[in-house]
């Protein structure tokens, strides 16, 4: 299993009208975290662009427990429980500064080659880092 984490502060104009995060920021958030993740494994999302990758999102899933407010910092945990083929599943939990879970998520992505346009393999090397976290 490979985890990491990344922290995120929220800003003013992210929240709505009762002063919590709107809802539909925290795909961004996981977004944040999903691309800060793979950087912390050595490798760029945009690299795998340039080289002809793409990773589209497939499904996206949330549960929220507790809400957060302006100028919290949040963390989150980012988890890919399995060895990526063609698709990649990750987990998110998400966190304020006093530790309490405020809500937890699932994406799929799919490699996908931009050149044929169809799903691929996850890059060798890529897959190769990754296994020594399973």
């Amino acid at each position: 299993m490979y985890k990491s984490k990344t922290k995120i502060r929220v800003r003013y104009a992210e929240t709505d009208m009762m002063g919590y995060v709107y809802y539909g920021n925290y795909a961004s958030y996981f977004e944040v975290a999903r691309v800060e993740s793979i950087r912390q494994l050595g490798f760029s999302y945009r690299k795998m662009e340039d080289e002809g990758i793409a990773l589209p999102v497939l499904d996206f899933s949330i549960k929220y427990f507790k809400p957060a407010f302006y100028d919290d910092e949040l963390t989150i945990e980012t988890t890919v429980t399995e060895l990526p083929k063609a698709r990649i599943h990750f987990t998110y939990q998400t966190f304020n500064a006093e530790g309490l879970l405020l809500n937890e998520a699932k994406t799929t992505l799919v490699f996908f080659n931009k050149n044929t346009m169809k799903p691929c393999l996850a890059p060798a090397d890529f897959t190769e880092a990754m296994k020594k976290y399973f």
